[in-house]
């Protein structure tokens, strides 16, 4: 038996990044003492979420991949807690721009990146203002304990993102996120069609899903947005098994068998009765 332990999480975050750092840190550190091995921060945690309006002093928050400030300080803290990492970050390469994630693996080291595929473009959501769409591919990472595939915020809409990953043999998939109120038409709540596409996700792959969205209200340049939580862990067959609820900061864990995930994959049959031949049209 080869037994997961997963945590997600969700907190308020202002523009003393300093500050956000040690409540994630607090976080990780919280979870690392009930023996998590990988901790989900949510998506753009240094900062509030910048993307609700379309300014061009937010692009001095990115940095490179190489040399990050974020990504050494929390290869710093993954060692300390001997904790595997996913950590969201504004990329900055040459003249482009990207919404990324660095693994960082329980060791400090960081494994690589991913960016994002899918940018948003809606009121509250300007992203493709911000972030040129994604060039890495969904990837898959060996973090030592297990497979993670990783992909943000709006990916997790797109199945095609999750069955890649499931594809390229991820155990579980994780979605950082920030997600909430729609500016346009405040009746407007995705929470509970948030949630259900990635049971699905979960279920038609046979495959544990972790997601970690912001709580809160940020004011950014007299755009108003009110972040929803419920950050949540759902298991293999599309059971929503934890969620945090709109307003708590904090984490919370479950373990996952991953072998016996693999064995009921196996058993179900999904994979094994694909019909490639039949899915060219999805690709043109």
């Amino acid at each position: 038996m080869v037994e997961i332990k997963v945590a997600c999480s969700q907190m308020k975050c202002t523009w003393d990044q300093e500050e956000n750092f040690n409540k994630a840190e607090k976080l990780i550190s919280n979870a690392a003492a009930e023996n998590v091995n990988i901790f989900l921060l949510q998506e753009l945690f240094a900062t509030p979420y910048f993307c609700s309006t379309q300014d061009p002093k937010f692009f001095q928050l990115a940095q490179p991949f190489k040399n990050n400030d974020l990504l050494k300080k929390f290869s710093k803290i993954a060692l300390k807690y001997n904790i595997v990492l996913p950590i969201s970050f504004f990329e900055k390469d040459q003249n482009s721009y990207y919404n990324s994630v660095a693994i960082i693996d329980s060791k400090g080291s960081i494994l690589g990146k991913y960016r994002k595929s899918h940018i948003p473009q809606n009121p509250g959501y300007e992203e493709k203002y911000y972030f040129t769409p994604g060039n890495s591919g969904f990837k898959v990472w060996d973090v030592g304990i297990c497979k993670i595939g990783v992909g943000i915020c709006w990916d997790q809409w797109f199945p095609e993102c999750a069955r890649s990953m499931a594809l390229d043999g991820a155990d579980i998939l994780f979605y950082p996120t920030a997600i909430g109120s729609e500016p346009q038409d405040p009746n407007i709540n995705s929470k509970d069609h948030w949630q259900t596409v990635m049971r699905g996700h979960a279920a038609s792959n046979v495959i544990g899903v972790v997601a970690s969205n912001r709580i809160g209200s940020e004011l950014n340049n007299n755009v108003e947005m009110e972040f929803y939580g419920h950050s949540l862990i759902i298991n293999e067959t599309g059971d929503i098994v934890k969620d945090l609820g709109k307003d708590s900061e904090g984490f919370s864990s479950y373990s996952f068998d991953i072998d016996a995930i693999q064995l009921k994959r196996t058993e179900w049959g999904l994979f094994r009765d694909r019909r490639e031949d039949l899915y060219s049209n999805l690709i043109k």
